[in-house]
């Protein structure tokens, strides 16, 4: 992966990420979690406190989401598998379902008010960065 990689598909389980706007220049999410698999997609948010600000949660693949069992709204971002927002839901309520986007290959969802705070809008590109290894003791 580069330093700047638009592409989802070639994020691997266990690689530290973060996500950049990278048409507006706006950070996304500090520290990107994975739910590359079937159960943990299945998961996903459910039951789980509100996201932090710059917290995400990346299902791939993924091309509708709902929120049914959670506790708070989340903003969701669709990509395709170039990285582009094809259609974003803000502010997503508890108990509400997305329809399915069909050039959606994941979605990304986020902190509610994080696609108002950053501008992001359908078309933006994003990019997925490594982040620094830190050193083991």
């Amino acid at each position: 992966m580069s330093n700047q990689d638009p592409s989802p598909l070639s994020i691997r389980p266990g690689q530290r990420l973060r996500v950049v706007n990278l048409t507006r220049g706006e950070l996304l999410v500090e520290e990107l979690e994975l739910a590359l698999g079937p159960w943990s997609r299945l998961r996903g948010l459910i039951g789980r406190p509100a996201l932090a600000p710059r917290a995400g949660l990346l299902l791939r693949p993924c091309r509708g989401v709902h929120t049914w069992f959670m506790r708070a709204a989340i903003d969701v971002l669709f990509l395709d598998e170039a990285g582009r927002v094809v259609a974003l839901r803000p502010e997503l309520r508890p108990w509400r379902m997305t329809p399915l986007f069909g050039e959606a290959c994941c979605t990304l969802e986020l902190a509610p008010g994080a696609i108002a705070a950053s501008g992001t809008a359908t078309g933006d590109q994003l990019g997925f960065e490594p982040l620094p290894e830190t050193a083991s003791w």
